[in-house]
């Protein structure tokens, strides 16, 4: 079927046959053709719906991945293989949507795929970011941001013809809604639903990503995360955040009356997961809405309440937003009645300040709302859950034990396996037959070929095979030169100081000073960081210039560079993700512990083989009881010993400096002679200021084990079939982390979709 289409759509678009058909062209023949596949699809539906509300969807490039879905996959790439093509290639002329940012992100749209899998009614719900957070570009070693634009006539972005209003405090503008198609692997379609500004202006953008902040009739969907370093900034975030909700809430109560339900019927034909705080103003806007339509709002405020859940995916306290009330006066003065009517019914029953959504400050706290007014809140590993319990929503859970519950994340690994490493799951699929690609637990199978020592071998040489490619990549789109048969040890997410990259660079230069006093390690070690650092972050922008810095150090200097590299990535995406996650065989998840909720790299790693260097943090936890402790690496404080750190302020990096030489000698290269005459002497010293006096996510706590545990991976590398061992047994046992596991727990135990149906 796809040859005859392909053939025909080339000749009807382009006039050319298929011998003659450029890269461009088979692009476009193909999006229009599993475009056309999909919308013959029907709609997953069912007498309850779901809306997946998110302010990231990291969904990457969809060619390949729709393809799989549609089964047609392999008959493309066959037919362009005749033709001196790979769909990889083809793959490339597409723009990579600029959706989203890290693991939020991400999870979300591998969540939207899993939905769709499953054959669950239910659609992701977004914005039409149309520059993304950014494109990094690396000038004198710094990270600089510009715009990263993705929308095209080529696009997957569909109009609908949808449009509703959204009332500022200022002015009134108009939300259009576009849809990019979600197929699902066994035959129906959902969506991702992405409302877009229709007045936006891209010409407003200046130099960078600069742009006027207060000019929020054309800028409110022109980036991801506006830069809140300012008031005005600030504000603009709240603007984006309402102008999603209530654009939200109008499809919801829509679609609703098209499906011939009462908006009072809301809490039975609908459900709506808030996927972290951005966009808990959906509570009372619905409520609001509401009450338009007659449901006095107490009314309404139960109804709302029993629709709608909410996801928490950090402890940090930075993202558990808190807005003030005022702000919220000045961008939507509508919802303040509500608001403070909600605190009201709330604190008439729960009288504790703790547990006030609105504070003696005037600040509105979105968590607080969520859970007074949702009926499940859920964290995302069960160490995360854990700690929401016993510590930062203490309060609510003695208030509401029965609203608490863990889903731990998952991958789909239609995309991170089947689509991301073609080799390697060819090569799971000799040896345990393909149930695996419909069912992730049949990777268990794998563990008797753990034995095999010709299993074993074609598995390194598999991986060798990945490193050499993204070696090539990397050369081509950055002129890195990478040496295969070194050990490649890769730390690729979202730059954080708790995510602790600087430890992993700070044990980069423990190796350097290694080398150069004649202690080579066993063989030559590759450090590649992926990551981008928010545009205001002052000090994740510090720790990527010292990574450069020191990456340029290290080639500089003969005695070291045959025995050490230090690559940053630039411009992490999806697209890098696909390069870099197949060929890792150290995988960095070295976060603080009790910092990092989930994770959903490690599970990506985890799959393709990586061995996991980590804390015993969000998901390691887990991954580390399904693998064995001898099949990962772990080090550092526990989270109870952390936790009791920040409880007792007894956490003092300069004392451990003054008392610990070694760590000292470590922390001081920071601001080395020939590092800061390749770098910029303020922005090493503000490193190292904050390193040697507050280190607030504790890298000095846990360095020295991390160099032993490290040190101990290496040693253990060169038992090169003990390592296929570890390997194999990572992959056998990634099935647990599969998101259509998690899905099917969310809808369990959360959103009853399927038992709706029954």
């Amino acid at each position: 079927m796809l040859k005859t289409a392909l053939t025909q759509t080339l000749w009807d678009r382009f006039h050319v046959k298929p011998e003659q058909a450029s890269r461009r062209q088979f692009y476009l023949a193909l999006l229009s053709i599993a475009q056309a596949e999909t919308a013959r699809r029907p709609r997953n539906a069912g007498p309850k719906k779901l809306y997946y509300v998110s302010a990231e969807f990291l969904i990457g490039k969809l060619l390949s991945n729709n393809l799989l879905s549609l089964g047609l996959y392999e008959e493309a790439e066959q037919f362009l293989a005749g033709f001196g093509h790979t769909l990889a290639e083809v793959e490339e002329e597409e723009d990579e949507p600029s959706l989203g940012n890290g693991g939020l992100g991400r999870l979300a749209a591998c969540f939207l795929d899993s939905i769709a899998a499953l054959g669950l009614p239910g659609d992701g719900v977004g914005l039409n970011y149309h520059e993304g957070l950014f494109r990094q570009a690396i000038r004198q070693r710094k990270q600089c941001e510009e715009p990263d634009p993705w929308i095209s006539p080529a696009s997957w972005l569909l109009p609908t013809g949808k449009r509703f209003p959204v009332a500022f405090g200022s002015c009134e503008v108009t939300a259009v809604l576009y849809d990019i198609a979600v197929p699902g692997c066994n035959g129906g379609r959902n969506a991702l639903r992405l409302f877009d500004l229709e007045t936006v202006n891209e010409d407003i953008i200046e130099d960078g990503i600069s742009f006027d902040k207060t000019d929020v009739a054309h800028n409110l969907t022109l980036f991801l995360y506006p830069d809140d370093s300012d008031e005005e900034g600030r504000l603009l975030r709240l603007y984006q955040q309402y102008f999603l909700v209530s654009a939200t809430a109008q499809l919801i109560l829509e679609e609703l009356r098209e499906r011939g339900f009462a908006p009072e019927e809301l809490d039975r034909h609908a459900v709506v997961q808030i996927n972290d705080t951005h966009p808990s103003l959906l509570i009372p806007e619905l409520i609001r809405l509401l009450g338009e339509e007659g449901v006095p709002l107490e009314r309404a405020a139960a109804v709302v309440s029993r629709s709608c859940a909410y996801t928490n995916h950090t402890i940090l306290a930075e993202a558990l937003e808190k807005w003030p009330l005022e702000s919220i006066e000045t961008v939507a003065p509508q919802l303040v009645p509500v608001i403070e009517a909600l605190d009201r019914l709330a604190a008439q029953a729960h009288p504790a300040p703790e547990v006030r959504i609105i504070d003696e400050d005037g600040l509105v706290h979105m968590a607080r709302m969520d859970i007074h007014y949702g009926f499940r809140v859920n964290g995302v590993a069960a160490l995360h859950t854990e700690i929401l319990k016993k510590k930062e929503l203490r309060p609510f859970y003695e208030i509401y034990p029965e609203k608490f519950t863990n889903k731990t994340n998952g991958i789909t690994f239609r995309r991170w396996l089947l689509c991301g490493n073609r080799p390697l799951a060819g090569w799971i699929e000799e040896r345990i037959g393909p149930d695996f690609r419909k069912d992730a637990d049949a990777l268990e199978r794998l563990l008797p070929f753990r034995g095999d020592e010709d299993s074993l071998l074609s598995l390194l040489e598999l991986k060798r095979g990945a490193k050499r490619r993204l070696a090539e990549r990397l050369l081509e789109s950055q002129g890195a030169k990478l040496d295969p048969d070194a050990v490649f040890d890769i730390q690729a997410k979202r730059l954080h100081e708790y995510k602790r990259q600087l430890m992993n660079a700070l044990y980069a230069v423990y190796l350097y000073l290694e080398i150069k006093e004649g202690r080579r390690p066993p063989r030559p070690v590759t450090v590649l960081f992926a990551a981008k650092a928010a545009p205001a972050y002052t000090l994740a922008k510090d720790v990527i210039h010292f990574i450069l810095c020191l990456s340029a150090l290290v080639e500089r200097d003969p005695a070291a560079r045959n025995w050490l590299k230090i690559v940053m990535v630039e411009n992490y995406n999806v697209t890098k993700a696909g390069w870099l996650i197949p060929a890792c065989e150290i995988s960095e998840q070295i976060s603080l512990a009790s910092q990092e909720a989930s994770g959903t790299g490690n599970m990506k790693f985890m799959l393709n083989g990586a061995v996991t260097l980590g804390t015993l943090d969000g998901a390691n936890v887990e991954i580390a009881g399904r693998v064995g402790r001898e099949n990962i690496a772990l080090f550092g404080k526990s989270s109870a010993e952390v936790l009791r750190l920040y409880e007792q302020g007894a956490y003092d990096p300069d004392a451990l400096l003054r008392e610990d030489p070694d760590l000292a000698r470590l922390a001081d290269f920071i601001l080395h002679g020939p590092l800061l005459r390749l770098g910029d002497p303020d922005s090493l010293f503000r490193l190292y200021r904050d390193l040697s006096h507050k280190d607030w996510f504790m890298t000095l706590l846990d360095l020295k084990d991390y160099i032993r545990a490290k040190d101990g991976l290496l040693r253990r590398y060169e038992d090169r079939l003990r390592w296929a061992r570890m390997s194999l047994t990572n992959i056998a046992m990634a099935g647990y982390f599969s998101s259509d596991r998690t899905i099917r727990e969310y809808d369990r135990d959360i959103w009853h979709l399927e038992e709706a149906r029954r």
